[in-house]
């Protein structure tokens, strides 16, 4: 009897459904991996879900797991912790972390997937690409001791961002967004709260991860002189205005694009994809992050669940899926 699997797919864009799948024998140097719990990326995965990828960027924006195609039917995700129950004899009955899509039961090569430390429960592991996110954009921004920071917008990123900013020496972080809310969570990362028209200025640098035009700009209306803007989001097909016109010309300011895709020009000759993802496990040992977590799902309840997200009806940050035992 060939071996079954339960997947999410969006059949198209706005409709996902649960399929069931054929799991393939594992070769050699492969693990069969059942799946323990998996996270929403909830801006990429609300994206991909409205069908908001633009067609120039089909390619770039495929998870490495990825079956199908965009708009749809495509089997779409990248946050998944698991446990191995076949494979060479290091990795058996490991906790491991891949990017993987929802699913129930996978197989992958060994090396595609990564040991979660003992000191980090596999719940929280769901956050390792997010914090693998974080990790790869200050290795790009470079922070000084004491800097002033801030970071504008408190979703999944923003938060792994003010978290790891937080542990900084002498880093003035503080974390900026529209919904009050999100004060308790600065507060258990370590992190200042302001709403956006209360925010500290005379900033060196701006993390920009709220995906609007307004939090750009606001972005920019915190540095002082010759500071710079790292800019997370992505807009997928919708245009951005700026006021280019105002202090970015006088203020000698700067804006720059950072993406988890390929590993910062700043360690890319001494570490590997690898690494980083190993290091972002690591870090997930604080307890602290475990406030990113505000909503959970079953797996079979996911098509609805990723609806809501997508339509905005579903507020916080990781929404993690559960699967049956």
């Amino acid at each position: 009897m060939p071996r079954k699997a339960h997947a999410f797919w969006l059949r198209a864009p706005g409709h996902g459904e649960i399929r069931e799948e054929a799991l393939p024998e594992p070769a050699e140097g492969e693990v069969v991996v059942r799946t323990l719990c998996s996270g929403v990326s909830r801006g990429t995965e609300s994206l991909v879900f409205r069908g908001g990828v633009p067609e120039s960027q089909y390619s770039r924006m495929r998870a490495p797991f990825q079956e199908g195609g965009f708009p749809g039917p495509v089997k779409y995700g990248y946050l998944n912790v698991g446990r191995v129950e076949e494979g060479p004899p290091p990795l058996l009955g490991r906790t491991v972390f891949c990017l993987y899509p929802h699913q129930s039961r996978y197989v992958v090569p060994a090396g595609a997937v990564t040991p979660v430390p003992d000191t980090v429960p596999a719940e929280r592991a769901v956050l390792a690409g997010t914090v693998e996110t974080a990790v790869n954009a200050l290795w790009d921004a470079a922070p000084l001791l004491g800097d002033r920071v801030a970071v504008v917008g408190a979703g999944m990123v923003g938060c792994s961002v003010a978290a790891l900013l937080a542990r900084y020496p002498a880093v003035r972080v503080q974390l900026i967004d529209a919904d009050p809310a999100r004060a308790s969570v600065a507060a258990a990362l370590g992190a200042e709260f302001a709403l956006p028209g209360e925010a500290r200025g005379d900033c060196d640098l701006a993390v920009h991860a709220s995906a609007t035009e307004e939090g750009l700009t606001r972005a920019l209306e915190l540095l002082a002189p010759e500071g710079t803007v790292l800019e997370l989001s992505w807009y997928g097909d919708r245009r951005v205005a700026l006021p280019l016109g105002e202090a970015f010309h006088s203020g000698r300011l700067v804006l720059r694009g950072s993406q988890v895709g390929t590993v910062s020009p700043a360690r890319r000759s001494r570490r590997t994809y690898a690494d980083r993802l190993a290091l972002a496990l690591g870090l997930l040992a604080d307890p602290a992050f475990d406030a990113l977590i505000t909503g959970e799902c079953a797996f079979e309840e996911l098509p609805s669940a990723l609806a809501g997200i997508a339509a905005g009806e579903i507020p916080g940050l990781c929404h993690r899926v559960r699967y049956a035992a």
